[in-house]
């Protein structure tokens, strides 16, 4: 793990959103006693307020607030914030569009550029620029007579061509299950692929070079979250990710998700262009991500390759025990 005081001559003072989240959660337990960590949300309870002492809580507006970059990049300037961590999806493309004045002002925001994000955060997108670099499953726009004639076949599934998470994911047994989509191309209708998934967290320096892809596979999920699994070598995966982060012109930290398919072959299902929320596996396997992406933004060397290794993991619930009264109460609104 790098010295985050070299640059600065000081620990560099690092705000994270989305504290609520596991994302959030994770980035400020990695970074505690390395930076001097604030932790905002939208809502008062979240719990990664409480991993920082008082006056470094703060309320946040929603992500899609047309207002929320500017009053973010204001807070950010009061506190004198060195680097600022989104990780939440809502959030990326306004800051990311806003990320020259926010460095103007002194302030690095760990996000890859507006037209990376919009490679991932549409699907259909993604699986066209990565088409001939990794494999993908075979995958088509949800149209009038597309599902009577989809070549990877039933049972397939549908999903928006926007959204995170398994919001609006359908399994069609027949293409009559797909009866209540809309067919105007805001659905995708893709292979079933039925394997075993990994998600790979990736570390991709500012010239673009990954310097980390590592892969985990989830044993147990909570919620859609991971609380037991495993890190794996698997080198082929690896360099596929790699290439997915190449392809899509992203930098920072990002999380690259496949499956295989029923012959064993693994292909792309998504990329999330943010810290994800099991990076807590990756830095227990040595590859200290939010560290290291906080250096490179700092201006700071990083490694030409950061290796890990092979570890299981359970994760549990974590209690933060605080005086009466102290539950929801933030030191202000941003």
């Amino acid at each position: 793990m790098p010295d985050l005081s070299v640059p600065l001559g000081r620990p560099p003072r690092v705000l994270v959103t989305g504290a609520g989240g596991p994302s959030g959660v994770c980035f400020l337990r990695a970074l505690a006693g390395s930076c001097e960590l604030w932790a905002g949300d939208i809502d008062p309870n979240a719990a990664g307020l409480y991993l920082v002492e008082h006056a470094r809580r703060w309320l946040l507006p929603r992500g899609d607030d047309a207002a929320y970059a500017g009053r973010l990049q204001e807070l950010c300037a009061r506190l004198r914030i060195d680097v600022l961590v989104p990780t939440v999806d809502t959030e990326l493309l306004p800051l990311a569009r806003a990320s020259h004045e926010f460095t103007a002002a002194g302030t690095r925001v760990l996000v890859p550029r507006a037209a990376a994000l919009a490679r991932c955060l549409d699907k259909w997108t993604l699986i066209e620029a990565c088409r001939g670099t990794v494999r993908v499953p075979c995958t088509v726009l949800l149209e009038p007579g597309v599902a009577e004639s989809f070549e990877a076949g039933f049972p397939a599934v549908a999903k928006p061509r926007r959204g995170s998470g398994s919001r609006g994911v359908v399994l069609a047994d027949t293409p009559a299950d797909l009866a209540a989509l809309p067919l105007d191309g805001s659905y995708l209708l893709q292979e079933l692929l039925p394997g075993a998934e990994y998600s790979l967290d990736v570390l991709v320096a500012l010239d673009g070079t990954v310097r980390a892809a590592v892969p985990r596979v989830r044993d147990k999920t909570d919620s859609g979250i991971i609380v037991a699994g495993r890190v794996l070598h698997r080198p082929a995966l690896s360099d596929d990710a790699a290439k997915v982060a190449a392809v899509t012109g992203l930098h920072g930290i990002c999380n690259v998700q496949v499956r295989e398919d029923r012959e064993g072959r693994p292909a792309l299902l998504e990329v999330n262009p943010r810290p994800p929320g099991g990076m807590s596996l990756t830095v227990a396997a040595g590859v200290h991500m939010p560290a290291w992406a906080v250096a490179s933004l700092l201006g700071m060397d990083v490694p030409g390759h950061i290796p890990h290794r092979e570890l299981s993991v359970v994760r549990h619930w974590q209690d933060v025990v605080m005086d009466l009264g102290e539950l929801g109460d933030v030191a202000g609104r941003a």
